[in-house]
């Protein structure tokens, strides 16, 4: 049987079948070639995202959709300033974000669960701290849905470090999954070299940034 291949793309290979091609999600890539890490990057990244609104699916409101974001190494220096408490060195910590219920019992009960699950695999929770957000442009939908949002901050106390902790963290993140009424999204650790590794439901993906 002959398969026809659509204009500009290879041939059937193996495995690899053009027919079965399709449009992704839009991603946009900003970098800067000598490596120096700055909050111009962060601007041009935002600018990028508003550049890809056409391609994040709203329904019958225009003001509620899917959602959108940037991804960016974890502001070691931003978050020591915002915190109320310390957090070691680089390299030996990580922090989450937790999508919580918004009700604040329901958002303690979560963080209880999340610490036991932490503590049974050896590690500490530093703190939480509630990250603050501008629901005024959220569609009514959306707002109808909106959880309460905290980055979760988390230790070994035996001192584990770069791959190790690494290792931890996975373990743990696997643990909580399935949520329940909470979602831990993601564990990014930022090593002394400035790379970030980043987990989204239980992916494993490890992103390169520049070191400041």
């Amino acid at each position: 049987m002959h398969i026809s291949t659509p204009a500009g793309l290879p041939a059937p290979s193996a495995l690899y079948d053009p027919r079965f091609e399709h449009d992704a999600c839009g991603v946009s890539f900003v970098a800067n070639i000598k490596g120096v890490a700055s909050r111009s990057i962060v601007a041009m990244g935002v600018g990028a995202l508003c550049n890809m609104e056409h391609r994040g699916a709203t329904g019958a409101e225009a003001d509620s959709g899917d959602g959108a974001g940037i991804l960016i190494q974890v502001p070691d220096a931003f978050l020591r300033a915002v915190v109320g408490f310390d957090l070691p060195p680089a390299g030996r910590y990580a922090v989450g974000m937790g999508f919580l219920p918004a009700d604040a019992h329901d958002a303690e009960k979560a963080k209880a669960t999340i610490e036991a699950v932490m503590a049974d695999e050896g590690l500490t929770v530093l703190g939480w701290r509630e990250v603050p957000v501008n629901p005024e442009c959220l569609g009514a939908s959306a707002k109808a849905v909106m959880p309460s949002f905290h980055h979760l901050f988390v230790a070994d106390p035996a001192g584990s470090a770069g791959i190790d902790l690494d290792r931890k963290l996975f373990v743990a993140r696997r643990m909580w999954w399935p949520p329940g009424s909470a979602i831990l999204c993601g564990i990014q650790q930022v090593n002394d070299d400035g790379r970030c590794w980043r987990r989204m439901s239980g992916a494993h993906h490890r992103i390169s940034v520049p070191p400041r």
